[in-house]
Parts: structure tokens; C-alpha cells; sequence
């Protein structure tokens, strides 16, 4: 049941036209791993753009630190 939770956040996340600009980084690190894969951000375009530049330590997630810096 909590991965249809998690699939149901990550639809009404897609589905929202600006969900990076109206979300924090607990909504969109839906599996609260304190960290938002590429997976999780992909639900933004906008993130997605610039996912590689935030991930500076270049292991495929965003921490809180640079999520910040968006």
C-alpha cells in the first residue's frame, strides 16, 4: 500500500503544471530518503533541467543543501 501512496504523490505531483515552484523538498522526496532522485524530480521539468548542476557531488541525488540552491 505505501508504494500506491507513493505512486499517487508522484501523479499529483506530474499533474500539477507548477509543482517545482509550489513544492518543498519533503513533498518531492516522496520515499523519504532525505534525498530526491532523478526519479522523484523527473515529475518537474524545470528541476530536471538542472538536476545535473545541483547534484555537485555527482551521485545521482539532490541533498537538501543542493536543493537549495534552485
Amino acid at each position: 500500500m505505501n508504494t500506491l501512496n507513493k505512486t499517487l504523490a508522484l501523479i499529483a505531483l506530474a499533474s500539477s503544471s507548477a509543482a517545482f515552484a509550489a513544492t518543498d523538498f519533503d513533498t518531492l522526496d516522496v520515499d523519504g530518503s532525505g534525498a530526491i532522485s532523478q526519479s522523484e524530480a523527473s515529475v518537474d521539468a524545470e528541476l530536471m533541467s538542472l538536476f545535473s548542476e545541483l547534484d555537485t557531488d555527482g551521485n545521482g541525488e539532490l541533498s537538501v543543501e543542493e536543493f537549495a540552491k534552485a
